[in-house]
């Protein structure tokens, strides 16, 4: 028998292994229905007055979050959870400041390098394979740690939160756009939407407000703030949702004819739970920061 030791490394490690197949399985439909080469954000996008299209909303996310913490060119910032290195090469390219790229998917690396050479700011990114939470970066690395739409998929979230303070220079700064559960836990149906959604994009729950705070606490951040602003973010939920409802006989009959695999079958199946579980008032989506402590 396993011991427990043995059994939270295995389920990490399987965990792990779902979150790679999820984005090598679902690259070709983000493509062809999300992102573009100029943006690459496997994210959603921020409307606001000025900002009405897709394109624009996921740059402008970018825009916000960078905005929240002040980044500026003199800063180095570890993208956790990078993705494509949309973010990553936003910010080398607008604000001008060195970006540390990690993600657990090899291809998103490989991807993210040779844009970024080809945008010729490679000077100022480099992507690499690790675990956000288990870094490898000294102490003291980074004056922010910026994690879009990734926490998420962190078994345990405290775990996030002890790398990021750790990698954090005295009075570094963290920023976090992310899904957060409205409470734990919810009736036996609310649950069932909630993780049919959760089981698609290989995210093992979502947390309430209350549960960061706590793990943001424990790890050491102060200066905690958060901002509910699901009405910036709801057309892009709404986007998704109304382009996978559409496709949806479609994509069943290609599941059935074994055409189109699980995955991909899943990551449909949960693009349409996302928004039905915002209906029901299950989530909301935050932008928060905190701060790691000067001494």
């Amino acid at each position: 028998m396993m011991n427990k030791e043995e059994n939270s490394t295995s389920e990490t490690s399987g965990l792990k292994n779902k979150i790679i197949s999820y984005y090598d399985e679902t690259w070709l439909e983000y493509r062809l229905i999300w992102i573009n080469k100029q943006n690459r954000a496997l994210h959603f996008g921020y409307f606001q007055d000025g900002i009405q299209n897709h394109n624009d909303a996921l740059v402008n996310l970018n825009q916000v979050m960078a905005d929240k913490v002040n980044i500026g060119p003199n800063d180095k910032v570890l993208d956790a959870g990078c993705g494509q290195g949309g973010s990553a090469m936003w910010m080398a390219e607008h604000i001008g400041c060195e970006v540390v790229g990690v993600t657990i998917v090899p291809h998103q690396v490989i991807q993210a390098k040779r844009e970024s050479l080809q945008r010729k700011i490679e000077h100022k990114t480099s992507f690499e394979v690790k675990d956000y939470c288990h870094t490898g970066f000294a102490d003291n690395s980074f004056s922010v740690v910026w994690a879009c739409e990734s926490i998420c998929h962190a078994a345990q979230k405290a775990d996030f939160y002890k790398e990021a303070l750790r990698v954090l220079k005295p009075g570094g700064r963290l920023i976090v756009a992310e899904y957060i559960r409205n409470k734990r836990p919810f009736g036996i149906e609310e649950e069932k939407v909630l993780h049919q959604w959760c089981s698609g994009w290989s995210m093992p729950d979502l947390d309430t407000w209350e549960e960061h705070t706590t793990n943001m606490k424990l790890a050491g951040f102060t200066s905690i703030s958060h901002e509910d602003v699901t009405t910036n973010i709801e057309p892009s939920l709404g986007r998704l949702y109304r382009v996978s409802k559409r496709l949806l006989k479609l994509g069943r009959f290609l599941h059935y004819i074994k055409i189109r695999n699980k995955v991909k079958h899943g990551n449909q199946l949960a693009s349409i739970s996302q928004y039905e579980a915002l209906s029901m008032k299950l989530w909301h989506y935050s932008l928060f920061s905190a701060r790691k402590p000067e001494n």
